[in-house]
């Protein structure tokens, strides 16, 4: 899965963060209830202060689009649907082979040769049959990606391609919706989240696709593991409020030595999808 920022442009021992986000609160009339049993089972995560019943109300009513559900999104997927989020839509082509098994949690042995999206949905159904469960076996696209987008109120980015980024990217600041971008190669791991109108977007970053990525990379599954638990937590924040997400930041990881660092990313005012200039004329 391609790093956004190459580890030699990320400054050694800078701890850096400017964007103050107040999370995006839905309206309280609009929050459905809770049963008994979804009490019972939320409880312990109900205790945290700033998240309560309100916050697992507005994880029940939010609907979250991940592309891709590998190593990193199918980590997001998993523990969205344990936290209790209302609706995940998963967009994945292709049937699952023995290469994806040390890291796609998701798939199973027994279900080598089948559709990557039919095992998510038999596992995360089994996992909380309480989300609803909606699947496309097909990677995001030009024809698919505005459909996608428009089935939910968040957007997690997992994909492998960067071409499948930048469509996700334009979308989601077209339709104005937030975007957490997670990434990781070998030991390193990228996580930031995109607010339209508030931070820039993938674009401000990259412009374009690096020539040099390859759709193959070494990867151990604890890694995209890591990376995609605290992509799914960014998305609990931006639902619930009980914390500030990584608007305006990139988190870099190295794995390998346990070093973090916070990096700012600066909105272009010239860029091409969510710039100044883009509907003017």
């Amino acid at each position: 899965m391609p790093l956004l920022i190459p580890r030699r442009l990320v400054a050694r021992g800078d701890s850096l963060s400017f964007f103050d986000f107040k999370a995006r609160i839905m309206p309280m009339a609009e929050l459905p209830s809770l049963t008994a049993v979804e009490r019972a089972r939320y409880e312990w995560q109900m205790w945290l202060p700033h998240l309560g019943e309100v916050g697992q109300q507005k994880l029940k009513a939010a609907s979250v689009l991940i592309s891709r559900i590998g190593g990193v999104g199918g980590t997001v997927a998993s523990y969205l649907a344990a936290a209790g989020i209302g609706k995940l839509v998963l967009a994945h082509g292709g049937k699952i082979q023995p290469s994806d098994l040390n890291r796609q949690l998701l798939m199973t042995t027994p279900r080598l040769g089948t559709l990557r999206v039919d095992s998510a949905r038999e596992r995360l159904g089994e996992l909380n049959p309480h989300v609803e469960v909606v699947t496309l076996a097909e990677h995001v696209s030009e024809d698919n990606v505005v459909g996608l987008v428009a089935q939910a109120d968040f957007i997690v980015d997992a994909a492998p391609r960067f071409g499948e980024r930048f469509l996700l990217n334009r979308e989601s600041v077209r339709q104005g919706k937030p975007m957490v971008e997670c990434a990781m190669y070998e030991f390193d791991a990228q996580l930031t989240t995109f607010i339209p109108g508030q931070t820039g977007c993938l674009a401000c970053l990259l412009p374009e696709s690096p020539p040099h990525w390859k759709r193959e990379f070494p990867v151990i599954g604890a890694v995209p593991g890591i990376v995609g638990a605290m992509a799914a937590l960014e998305v609990i924040k931006l639902v619930t409020g009980c914390a500030a997400p990584l608007a305006g930041t990139m988190l870099w990881m190295s794995l390998a030595t346990m070093d973090f660092q916070k990096v700012p990313l600066l909105r272009r005012k010239d860029c091409a999808v969510c710039g100044c200039a883009v509907g003017r004329n």
